[in-house]
């Protein structure tokens, strides 16, 4: 193996990656837009069904991202990564894990949080023109739907200001520490000579 191969994520782990990055913002979005096709089917500008099935997809993607997070786990804890600089301060590598924890959690628990809101409710999930992955019901109380909806769609903003810390954290390292930081993770980007 090379030192260029050492220094790199595996072509599995930059895959999950970049593919669950898309995933996660995509779905943050297609949440926004959830809040405001209720409002739209209230008025009679969209049916039942429409909303629905745009449900059942946020739902369907939601417990395909829950998956992929535990494969991304999984392959994390059994495939070494590469080290980070010798020259980042300690505090930097203690922010770069917190940082990567903090996305695992957010990755598992958004899903589980939108599974036990969707458990909280009665509102059926499927519907015969407009089929979508039907998971069981957790025991969850019917009381507890707002609370888990709100945490559920707080989710989002969660994502996005550990996406703007863990973007500009390997941006720094690229043009401020010129180290090799973001080339472990961006396929096409070659190391420095």
């Amino acid at each position: 193996m090379t030192t260029t191969e050492q220094s790199r994520y595996t072509t599995v782990a930059i895959v999950l990656h970049w593919m669950m990055a898309v995933m996660l913002v995509g779905m943050v979005f297609m949440g926004w837009r959830m809040e405001d096709m209720r409002d739209l089917a209230l008025q009679g500008e969209l049916t039942f069904a429409e909303v629905q099935a745009y449900y059942n997809w946020h739902k369907t993607i939601g417990i395909s991202l829950l998956v992929l997070a535990l494969a991304r786990l999984g392959w994390r804890l059994t495939h070494p990564v590469p080290p980070m600089p010798e020259t980042m301060k300690p505090w930097e590598k203690l922010a770069a894990r917190a940082g990567h924890i903090g996305f695992y959690v957010v990755m598992i628990g958004i899903p589980v949080l939108g599974w036990l809101t969707a458990s909280a409710t009665n509102f059926p999930s499927y519907l015969a023109n407009n089929p979508a992955l039907e998971l069981p019901h957790l025991p969850v109380p019917d009381e507890a739907y707002e609370p888990l909806g709100s945490l559920h769609g707080a989710g989002g903003w969660v994502i996005f200001g550990l996406l703007a810390l863990h973007a500009g954290a390997a941006l720094k390292h690229h043009f401020i520490d010129r180290d090799e930081v973001l080339t472990r993770m961006i396929p096409f980007l070659k190391p420095r000579a």
